[in-house]
């Protein structure tokens, strides 16, 4: 089955998730990414290269699980760009390109003598994604951001604060994963372009702005009504507040650290529950209405999770869902990678074959075309892995122009 990228070339320069998390997209479904890096600096440009997660105790430049799992079918090359023979190389390579893609520090392409004007230059419809930080303009345009700083920047460390606790952060990075998907869309709605008038262009990307689309109706609620992002009554616990629901929660399982989540969106459904757990207090009259619940939150919770902690939290869950109650499982890593029987069926984890690493577990994509779906059978390149292939089947040059690129170190 032809993936729906198929035909495509990218010319890709990411490093991390917000850059090399975009182009897996395009190579899972077709395209040819050829990924660039430096062999004088073993390709640390992107900092995830050789570092944890490791499969087993081997350590190295091509062992690094998380750059493995960002760089999936793609197909790697080392280029030192300082040289002018590198130069010509990438030239080279880039006038059968269809795009450009980077995640660099503003300017870093301009100063190699490759930003958007040289590209045009080169293939006049290119397309040139770049993700930065603030973008390319404005007067944050200049500084050089990680994910914490994104997260501060755009407010969502401020908002994610435990009541009368200083701002503490979500402890990972998960503007890279939005950076990373709005790269994607970008790349693909200016090849749209490119392919309906002929036209290239350059997308400016800023993944600051695209952490503020995390912020939802908490940024709305401040715009529209003046209502601050930080309340003392929010974040509680795993109640609803976007719209209040009560019971709503995670309850205690049988088991050490077992737990179930379960829901009543309606005082129907809460007579449902109460008829399962068929105890006196369930019939009280002041949790019949909404209201009452409500503002018994605590007293109810308490009494539901001396209930569900009884109870194992994979058989409780089927009888609540077979009344038609919202309710599931806390799954484990483990439950939910390995024992879920819905992940084998959907192959959100497919096995890929690496060259140094062996057989290895990555992340797939959670959608399916039904005529042309994505594939992800290869692990990522090991450093310069496919440098010959790709200058001689690609680019023309002989076996003996390859040999002194590697003794001049072009390459």
């Amino acid at each position: 089955m032809p993936g729906a990228l198929e035909g495509f070339r990218i010319c890709d320069f990411t490093g991390q998730l917000a850059g090399a998390g975009a182009t897996k997209w395009l190579a899972s479904f077709g395209a040819e990414v050829i990924r660039i890096e430096d062999p004088e600096r073993q390709g640390r440009w992107d900092i995830l290269r050789g570092t944890a997660p490791y499969k087993d105790e081997r350590r190295g430049i091509n062992l690094g699980g998380a750059f493995n799992n960002h760089n999936t079918d793609k197909i790697g090359i080392t280029i030192n760009t300082r040289t002018a023979q590198g130069k010509e190389i990438l030239t080279r390579l880039l006038e059968i390109s269809d795009a450009v893609t980077e995640n660099f520090a503003k300017g870093v392409l301009d100063r190699w003598g490759f930003g958007y004007d040289a590209l045009k230059a080169i293939k006049p419809d290119i397309v040139y994604v770049s993700n930065c930080g603030f973008g390319h303009v404005g007067p944050y345009s200049d500084f050089k951001t990680w994910g914490p700083i994104v997260q501060a920047v755009s407010g969502l460390t401020f908002t994610s604060a435990l009541p009368h606790q200083p701002p503490a952060g979500w402890g990972y990075s998960y503007m890279d994963h939005t950076g990373g998907y709005y790269m994607a869309m970008a790349i693909l709605l200016a090849l749209i372009h490119r392919q309906r008038t002929g036209e290239g262009q350059w997308v400016d990307l800023a993944c600051t702005e695209s952490a503020l689309s995390l912020h939802g109706p908490a940024l709305l609620d401040w715009t529209v009504n003046n209502n601050p992002t930080r309340k003392d009554v929010q974040p509680s616990s795993n109640r609803s507040n976007f719209a209040p629901m009560a019971p709503h929660g995670i309850y205690p399982a049988l088991g050490e650290d077992e737990w179930i989540a379960i829901a009543c969106r309606d005082d129907t459904e809460w007579q449902t529950l109460a008829g399962i757990i068929d105890e006196p207090w369930c019939r009280d009259a002041t949790y019949a209405a909404f209201t009452g619940r409500l503002a018994a939150e605590d007293q109810i919770d308490e009494r539901i999770g001396m209930w569900t902690e009884r109870q194992n939290k994979h058989e409780l869950s089927e009888q609540l869902l077979q009344a038609g109650l919202p309710a599931a499982p806390v799954q484990t890593p483990e439950e939910r990678v390995d024992l879920d029987p819905t992940t084998g069926d959907f192959g959100l984890w497919p096995t890929v074959e690496h060259s140094e690493m062996g057989d290895v577990r990555v992340d797939g994509q959670p959608v399916h075309l039904s005529e042309t779906d994505w594939s992800i059978t290869r692990g990522g390149p090991c450093l310069g892995e496919h440098t010959d292939e790709i200058l001689t089947g690609l680019l023309g040059y002989s076996d003996d122009e390859v040999a002194a690129f590697r003794e001049e170190g072009v390459v």
